[in-house]
Order: structure tokens, then C-alpha cells, then sequence
């Protein structure tokens, strides 16, 4: 699980971050070109990157900072994945440029193990596997869905997305889109439970000026506006049934008309919808056509709820704190231990809106500079996770290391030597801790 036989571009103005860090990558078998300047960087790299399978970059460097330097490298052909290593204080601007495609950043002091882990997971050069991609979640489940959404790129056959409410849909959605499309396409979602039943075929299809009372003025709707991007019907389980005809139709002949309108409008987007529901009950009786299920289910996906996939809540967190910081302008550094041990043991009903929503108004309320437990959970004091309550500290710790081991091993394939160098322990410990723990892997090592 080492990065060993990497190619890695170093752009570090400090010749002592910069000379650890070489000597530090070159022990695990990688090859590292090191620039001090972003100009010296470019200019080196110009016409090279294809060479290159993951770039480090400061943020804050003498010539330029670390945006202008990620705009130019996109302006290259085969452009590498670039992580960025900032302070406390440049996380904003870090989050920024993953919004632009900035594959993930690390924040001043890092740990190694953790920082070589990141560039593992995110170097082009590892052979495409559901486990190589990080953008939906770190969980297995979430790494073969984000598998799945690019063999689902290669084409344009509709595809439906199912999970209950806040599991991740318009995520996965908007992922499925970034796959195929350039900047310039557009995504267009259109929430069918959010507007109301004699307004949605207009907004959908859109209508021509006197079409009905109001229509002052030609108006363009989602299917028209997605050009050759997305049109995303989100709680399409929610649609009147005379419009679920028009959609049918649409998808069949990939054209329609403007409501009160004669003109034939093309239709070249492609369709994605999604819903917390049933839509079929086998019976022809669960309130959606049958018809329409199997033209918009010809590529299905299912996104499980975030207490089936703990692994991704960590992660998460990190995320949304760094957003929410930005946002609120607030000085938060992290989030505690204690209050990652909190989340995990936490049933998450509301999924990952409920999470990213605990993380923004815990941000926005936090006293101090650690996000604690009482901050997330301010309607449960006291508690240090569901049913827990003041448990032994023995039993906690436990607890806690057990989680470890497990993510540990799952990260490494079962690999007991690399878990252990995740961990920062000896082998020999580890084995210790797992048979005390009860922890199994079905893989051997010699």
C-alpha cells in the first residue's frame, strides 16, 4: 500500500519542508521533481505533465499563490492531480480550488502516514479500481457506487438514483455529470415535491407568452435550458401522472412542446432522476407508471444511508468544516476526538444533509477553536453517543481502537504490516490489540 514507484511534481518555496519532503517520498519509492517557485514549476512542467502522477503544492509561495498556479496547470494537457498544503488560515481558499477539481489539500502540521495515504488514494497512476475514488465517500459502498457512475458515463441511457432523503442523490447526480460533461454544460435539477403540481410541467417543458393566465412572455424551462448537459428530475416519485406521460414521451422521442406552444423544441440532455420512494410495487399500483419506471431505470443505483457506511462520516465532517469555516469566517481548527466518537456512534436519520447542517451550525455557535461534541449535538447534553451515556473509559477506548483497527484494515486491504504503519504501532501490537478485540481478517501474512 506504499506509493512506491510514483512520479511526483513538488512545488515548496521552504527549502526545509521542501528537502524533508523529498527525502521523505524518495525512502517510499518515489521519484520527486521539487520547484521552489510557481514560475520555475510551470516552466519546467510546460508539455511535461503527462510525466507527472500527482503534484504537492503550497499555497502561499514568493511569485504567485497556489490558484494561479492550478489555473495554469489546467491550461496543459493531462493535467495531474494536484493536492495543496496549507495553513490554518488559507482553508478557504483550499476548498475553493477542490470546487475548480483540485483532487484534496492537507493542512500545516500534517502526519505523514495520513499525507501519504491522501497521495495514494488520489495519484492517477493506480489503476482504476472502486476503491480509487474518494469524491462520494471513502466506505466500500461508496467507492463501488463512484465505480459504477463511470462505466454509467460512458453512455446517455437515463439513469435513476434511489436512497432515502439526504443520503447523497443530487451528489451522486452531479458526479455522474462531471464525468461526461466540460465546464460549459449545465446541470439542471428540478425538485417535482418542491413545486407545486400545476406549475411543474411549465417549469419542465416551459410555455409560450398568453399560454394561461400570467404568461406575460415566452418562458424556457429546464428541459430546454440543460442544452446537451443533465436534466435532473429529483423526487421524480412525487409527479402528477399526467406529466408523467409527457416525460415518457420525451425520453422516447427526445423532443417536446412549450406549453401553449407549436414549435417542436429538440431535447438533448440526458436524463437522471432520483426519488426516496418505491416507485413500483410490482402490482401497477404504487401511484407511478410502470412505463416510465423502465425507461428511467435503465441504469439503477442505490445509495445506502450513512449509518451503513461510517467509514465516509470522518471524511464528511472534515469537509463541511472546512466549508462552514469559510463561510462564517470563523477561527475553528478541527473537530475533537471525542466528538468524532460522538458522530460515529450516532444513527445519522437525516444522513448527510443532517451532518453537513450539525457541522454549519456547530461552526457558526463553536465558543472555541475544536468543534466539541456538545457544538453537533447541543439537543443531546450530556451524551456521549446513544445509549452510552457515562460509560468505563476502558470500555470507550476499546471502543474507539476497535473503529481504528477496522478502518485501518479496510483501507489496507487486510494488510497487517501497513495497518499497523497507519496506526503509528508495531505489527506485533496490532495482532495483540486484534485478538484481544476479537477482530478478524480473512487475510494471512507470512
Amino acid at each position: 500500500m506504499r506509493p512506491d514507484g510514483l512520479t511526483i511534481g513538488l512545488i515548496e518555496d521552504d527549502p526545509v519542508m521542501g528537502g524533508s519532503l523529498v527525502q521523505r517520498l524518495e525512502l517510499e519509492g518515489c521519484a520527486v521533481r521539487w520547484w521552489q517557485t510557481g514560475q520555475e514549476a510551470l516552466f519546467a512542467s510546460s508539455g511535461k505533465l503527462a510525466d507527472l502522477d500527482l503534484v504537492l503544492c503550497d499555497i502561499r509561495l514568493p511569485d504567485m499563490d497556489g490558484e494561479e498556479i492550478y489555473r495554469n496547470l489546467l491550461g496543459e494537457r493531462s493535467t495531474p492531480p494536484v493536492i495543496f498544503i496549507t495553513g490554518y488560515g488559507e482553508i478557504g481558499q483550499a476548498v475553493r480550488l477542490m470546487r475548480l477539481g483540485a483532487a484534496d489539500y492537507v493542512t500545516k502540521p500534517f502526519g505523514f502516514d495520513d499525507f501519504l495515504s491522501r497521495i495514494r488514494d488520489n495519484a492517477r497512476n493506480r489503476t482504476p479500481a472502486p476503491d480509487g475514488d474518494t469524491v462520494l465517500g471513502v466506505s466500500p459502498a461508496m467507492r463501488k457506487i463512484a465505480a459504477l457512475l463511470r462505466q454509467f458515463a460512458r453512455s446517455d441511457l437515463p439513469v435513476l438514483i434511489t436512497g432515502e432523503t439526504g443520503a447523497g442523490k443530487e451528489i451522486a447526480a452531479r458526479y455522474l455529470h462531471n464525468l461526461r460533461n466540460g465546464e460549459d454544460a449545465r446541470f439542471m435539477a428540478v425538485n417535482c415535491a418542491a413545486i407545486p403540481p400545476d406549475l411543474l410541467e411549465s417549469e419542465i417543458f416551459g410555455h409560450e407568452k398568453g399560454a394561461f393566465t400570467g404568461a406575460t412572455k415566452r418562458h424556457l424551462g429546464y428541459a430546454e435550458r440543460a442544452g446537451s448537459g443533465t436534466l435532473f428530475l429529483d423526487e421524480i416519485g412525487d409527479m402528477p401522472l399526467p406529466l408523467q406521460a409527457k416525460i415518457l414521451r420525451l425520453i422516447e422521442d427526445r423532443c417536446f412542446h412549450r406549453v401553449g406552444g407549436e414549435e417542436i423544441v429538440p431535447f438533448n440532455a440526458r436524463i437522471v432522476t432520483a426519488t426516496h420512494r418505491k416507485l413500483t410495487d410490482g402490482s401497477g399500483n404504487a401511484g407511478f407508471r410502470s412505463d416510465l419506471y423502465f425507461r428511467i431505470a435503465v441504469l439503477p443505483v442505490d445509495i445506502p444511508p450513512l449509518s451503513e457506511r461510517p467509514e465516509d462520516i470522518i471524511r464528511l465532517m472534515a469537509i463541511f468544516l472546512a466549508e462552514a469555516v469559510e463561510r462564517h469566517d470563523k477561527i475553528v481548527r478541527g473537530v475533537s476526538s471525542l466528538t468524532e466518537e460522538t458522530a460515529l456512534g450516532y444513527d445519522w436519520p437525516g444522513n448527510v444533509r443532517e451532518l453537513r447542517n450539525r457541522v454549519e451550525r456547530g461552526v457558526a455557535l463553536a465558543a472555541g477553536e475544536w468543534l466539541m461534541p456538545a457544538d453537533l449535538f447541543p439537543d443531546r447534553p450530556g451524551s456521549i453517543g446513544p445509549g452510552i451515556g457515562f460509560a468505563p473509559l476502558s470500555e470507550i477506548r476499546d471502543d474507539a481502537e476497535r473503529r481504528q483497527i477496522v478502518r485501518a484494515l479496510a483501507e489496507t486491504s487486510g494488510h497487517i504490516q501497513e495497518a499497523a504503519r497507519l496506526l503509528g504501532i508495531s505489527r506485533t501490537t496490532l495482532w495483540e490489540k486484534m485478538t484481544r478485540l476479537g477482530i478478524k481478517t480473512e487475510r494471512s501474512e507470512n
